[in-house]
């Protein structure tokens, strides 16, 4: 296993993020390959690290003063093995190869767990649409889907939204294929109602990921009914696991954007929420509005200069960190034992660093992992797939209730595959396996491609 570590790092040097996402599933997945020999003759750990196909192009597009903008797109295709390529599209200046690799890589494994046929893949741009008219929005979509049109397709690879790209970009992308493909189909998901969307997509990383943390309070004989919740983020994902859990009993005190947070120790009731997706969704400002309406609320201003982030260093019952990748570190995680967290349930894509997932197992927390506890969202997708090739469109209850199904499949999927290799209550190392186990043989029957 320390081979495959390091032929990954000198393969591809300097993409920290994929090398920590591929040393999570390397350390969870050596008990099965010490079962099953087969697995190393085959090379699947050396195959299944190496994406199928990735796509770097460029995206030149014009602002509303004539000036021309050239930004990198990308497209990771990463493994086929179950279906085909399913994942989001990133914009945002952060993205580059090695976050877009690890999405991907992730992806693999959380679609694997959904129970539907979706390979994985990722995408995106280093494109910011913060402070964008909608037309340069709509000019850099165009421009974007023109080159990544020759790369997707309904059973081919089929992408959606991600951080920065909401149903605003996805009608933009998805016109512009069209317009090139002279085709209307489900090549996209994440669409809005009227055209192919289907209910609950908005909702289904945030619900779904409230609906494992449910399970996992359910095995303790215990619910969300009056625990007070630190959430992080307040896009998509944050919005809805906060509507969620209020919901079902549970008290919301924090959100937060890339400014900072805010901490509403009374809670941030339904009608407050209402206010934030309003701000966010449709004047797109930025969290410290909040006090502009709910003085008795606190603003933390984001201090880069910090060794860990304040917002996880308040009383609570259970942690949701639904902003992006290793928000949590070592340091984080020891001040939400502190502060009496029993449990974390990941909305975002691997948002605790190694050192906090240390943490958070030493102390025999309920832990979720990201690729099962968000796999809402993707779940939902298949199932906005399966609508469109169906020229249908479920009731609200219904795609609800087929979440609420999956969710509670991929959480005893994960206790059954820990306990089967001998870690009892490990959602990580049962996640790991699971997915893993799953893409693996899928590839094993296909040869050697």
């Amino acid at each position: 296993m320390t081979d495959v570590l390091q032929l990954v790092k000198n393969r591809d040097p300097g993409e920290r993020e994929f090398h920590q996402a591929v040393y999570e599933v390397v350390e969870s997945v050596k008990p099965v390959l010490d079962r099953s020999p087969e697995y190393r003759k085959a090379a699947v750990m050396d195959r299944i690290t190496e994406p199928e196909r990735v796509i770097l192009f460029r995206v030149p597009w014009m602002d509303d003063q004539g000036q021309v903008h050239v930004n990198r797109g990308f497209r990771i295709e990463m493994n086929s093995a179950i279906g085909p390529y399913k994942g989001g599209l990133r914009f945002h200046p952060s993205v580059n190869l090695s976050i877009l690799k690890f999405l991907a890589f992730e992806q693999v494994f959380k679609n694997a767990l959904t129970t539907l046929a979706m390979g994985g893949g990722k995408g995106g741009s280093d494109f910011d649409p913060k402070g964008k008219s909608d037309a340069e929005v709509m000019r850099f979509c165009q421009s974007f889907m023109t080159e990544l049109a020759r790369h997707i397709g309904p059973n081919t690879d089929i992408p959606a939204g991600d951080i920065g790209v909401g149903a605003r970009e996805i009608g933009y992308l998805f016109g512009q294929y069209k317009r090139l493909r002279n085709e209307f189909t489900g090549v996209l998901t994440g669409k809005s109602l009227g055209w192919g969307g289907s209910l609950i997509r908005p909702e289904a990383t945030g619900y779904g990921s409230v609906y494992f943390a449910r399970e996992m309070l359910a095995t303790q004989n215990d619910s969300l009914e009056g625990k007070v919740c630190l959430v992080s983020g307040s896009g998509n994902v944050a919005q809805y696991t906060a509507e969620k859990i209020i919901e079902l009993g549970g008290k919301v005190v924090t959100l937060s954007d890339s400014s900072g947070y805010i901490y509403d120790e009374e809670g941030i009731d339904r009608g407050k929420l209402d206010f934030v997706m309003r701000l966010k969704n449709f004047r797109r400002g930025r969290i410290k509005e909040y006090l502009d309406k709910y003085s008795e609320a606190t603003y933390v201003e984001a201090d880069s200069t910090l060794d860990h982030n304040p917002l996880w260093d308040h009383k609570a019952d259970c942690a949701f960190p639904s902003a992006t990748q290793n928000e949590i570190n070592g340091k984080d995680a020891a001040n939400l034992v502190k502060n009496g967290v029993k449990l974390v349930c990941e909305g975002a894509n691997m948002p605790s660093t190694p050192e906090a997932i240390d943490v958070f197992l030493d102390k025999k927390l309920l832990y979720a992992p990201g690729k099962a506890s968000n796999a809402g969202g993707v779940a939902v997708s298949g199932l906005e797939m399966a609508q469109n090739s169906m020229r249908l469109s479920w009731p609200r209850e219904e795609v609800d209730s087929r979440l609420q199904i999956i969710m509670k499949s991929i959480h005893s999927t994960c206790l059954d595959a820990a306990a089967e290799y001998g870690h009892a209550g490990n959602y990580m190392v049962g996640a790991n396996i699971a997915g893993f186990v799953k893409v693996v043989n899928a590839m094993l029957d296909q040869g050697v491609v």
